[in-house]
């Protein structure tokens, strides 16, 4: 089994989003590791806040097959594709980390997003601060201190809210 981190976000009924997808990844993965739930400003566009938060499941899928499941769940949740890259959305998930795997091919591992976003950087942080940057190598604890630092950090209207996902849906 290899260790993934995921990377969940919402900005149109987020937190049932948000729960929907938390229940069909424990469907398909069993347990999970959930960073606290960030509520952030929308990023590249003017629109409601997102929820954000970073998942850790072990699987012995590929890249590819982990990112197809995520695109299944993101479809089940009437996620739309379309043009514009930065817009509202029912349901994102992106496959941050793969273990130490680093490819340049479609999925790109590890997401760049990791080192330029606030609602990436920071869940990660706080699921697994110990953990390394499978290239930069720095501890993702280290790397969040230094991204909140610069005098030019934008932390992105970045606030942890209570929603807790621990227990499964239903319960």
């Amino acid at each position: 089994m290899t260790r993934a981190y995921l990377s969940i976000g919402s900005n149109i009924d987020p937190e049932a989003h948000v729960r929907a997808a938390i229940a069909a990844l424990r469907t398909r993965y069993g347990a999970l590791s959930l960073s606290p739930v960030y509520q952030t400003t929308a990023v590249g566009f003017t629109g409601d806040d997102f929820y954000n938060l970073v998942v850790g499941l072990d699987t012995n899928e590929s890249a590819e097959q982990l990112a197809a499941a995520c695109r299944e769940i993101e479809n089940a949740q009437g996620r739309l594709r379309g043009a514009e890259r930065f817009s509202a959305r029912t349901l994102d998930i992106d496959l941050l980390t793969l273990g130490n795997q680093i490819r340049d091919a479609v999925p790109i591992l590890p997401r760049d997003e990791i080192l330029k976003y606030a609602f990436v950087l920071k869940p990660l942080a706080d699921l697994v601060p110990d953990d390394r940057h499978p290239v930069d190598g720095r501890r993702y604890a280290d790397l969040w201190m230094a991204f909140a630092a610069e005098d030019t950090a934008d932390t992105q209207g970045l606030w942890q809210i209570g929603l807790d996902l621990s227990a499964p849906a239903g319960l």
